[in-house]
C-alpha cells in the first residue's frame, strides 16, 4: 500500500501568477505582528466550499534516499486522513456572504514529480509555473476544486516567498492557465534550514525527537495543515483575515496546546491513521476567539 501511494506520483512541468491582494496573502512576518488575538473578519472574497481535491507536486529530487521516500509516504498518509477530522472541521466555521462554508473535508487526489523545471531558487511566479506545467502537460488535471501543493527537496530555496527566513509565513497564492484560476501552496524542505523551518523540534540549538523520527516529514505535516486551512478560508486574499492581515492558521504559529509523548520521547498532539503528529493549532471563531485543535475547545 505504501509503495502504491508513492508510485502514484506522476510527471510534470509551468504559469502566469495572479497577484494577490497584499493584505492577507503577503501579511508581515509573524514577529512584526504584535497582536494575534484580534478578531477575524470576512472581507467578501471567495472561500473554498465543497470537498477540495489536493494534489502534491514533488519538486526536485525525492527518490535518492529512504528518508525522502518516508517523507512522501508520511505526508501522503497525513493528507489522506486529515479531512473530516475535528481539527480540520475548524475551517467549516468560516462562511461566505451567502452562508456557504467550507465542508471540513479534503480529498487526496494524486501527485506528480517535477525535476527542477524552474531551477533551485523559486519565486512565486516560478511556483505557479510549476503547477501550470503539470496541468498543460497532463501530469495533473485542472479542476475548480483543486489545491496544488508544491513540496521542495532540501536543495531548493525560495527566499522570495520567505522560506528559511525567520518568522516568515509559508506562501500560498493563485495562478492562471487555460483561462482558469488555480490555487497553489509552497512547502520548503526543513532540512535546508532546520532550526528556522522546524523550531518546534529544537531547544537550545539541539534537535529534539520528532514523532515519526523524520524531521522533514514531521515539520512539513504541520506546515501543510496550516497552509490548507489558510487556502480554504482565504484562497485569493480577500476573504477571512484579521486587521493585521493574518489568516486563520497564521494566528496560531508555534502554538500546539496539550501534547502527549510518543514511544521515542517526542511531543505529539494528533494521531491520524498509524502516525502521530505535532500539528499547530488553528483559529476558532466565537465569542472568545482562540487557537485550538478543535472547535469545542
Amino acid at each position: 500500500m505504501k509503495n502504491k501511494r508513492i508510485n502514484s506520483i506522476i510527471l510534470a512541468v509551468a504559469v502566469t501568477l495572479c497577484a494577490l491582494p497584499a493584505l492577507a496573502q503577503n501579511a508581515p512576518a509573524q514577529k512584526d505582528q504584535v497582536k494575534t488575538d484580534s478578531k477575524m473578519a470576512y472581507h467578501n472574497g471567495p472561500i473554498v466550499t465543497g470537498v477540495p481535491e489536493v494534489y502534491f507536486i514533488w519538486y526536485g529530487t525525492w527518490d535518492n534516499n529512504a528518508d525522502n521516500t518516508a517523507v512522501q509516504f508520511i505526508l501522503t498518509d497525513f493528507l489522506s486522513n486529515l479531512g473530516g477530522t475535528p481539527y480540520f472541521q475548524i475551517n467549516a466555521m468560516y462562511p461566505n456572504n451567502v452562508g456557504g462554508a467550507p465542508s471540513g473535508a479534503l480529498f487526496y487526489s494524486g501527485a506528480a514529480i517535477d525535476r527542477y523545471s524552474h531551477g533551485l531558487e523559486l519565486t512565486a511566479p516560478d511556483i505557479a509555473g510549476i503547477v501550470e506545467n503539470q496541468i498543460l502537460t497532463g501530469g495533473l488535471p485542472l479542476t475548480p476544486s483543486g489545491i496544488y501543493v508544491v513540496l521542495a527537496s532540501a536543495d531548493v530555496s525560495s527566499n522570495a516567498t520567505g522560506f528559511c527566513i525567520p518568522a516568515a509565513l509559508p506562501h500560498h497564492g493563485t495562478g492562471e492557465t487555460l483561462g482558469t484560476q488555480f490555487r497553489y501552496a509552497f512547502i520548503g524542505n526543513p532540512n535546508r534550514c532546520p532550526a528556522v523551518a522546524a523550531p518546534q523540534f529544537f531547544s537550545g540549538g539541539v534537535q529534539l525527537p520528532t514523532p515519526n523520527q523524520n524531521l522533514a516529514a514531521d515539520a512539513m505535516a504541520s506546515t501543510l495543515a496550516q497552509l490548507l486551512s489558510r487556502v480554504i478560508t482565504n484562497p485569493t486574499g480577500g476573504a477571512w483575515f484579521d486587521r493585521y492581515g493574518l489568516e486563520n492558521a497564521a494566528k496560531c504559529v508555534g502554538q500546539f496546546g496539550s501534547t502527549y509523548s510518543t514511544p521515542n520521547g517526542a511531543r505529539a498532539n494528533l494521531k491520524l491513521g498509524q502516525y502521530d503528529y505535532l500539528i499547530q493549532q488553528n483559529w476558532v471563531l466565537g465569542r472568545k476567539e482562540h487557537c485550538a485543535m478543535n472547535s469545542s475547545l
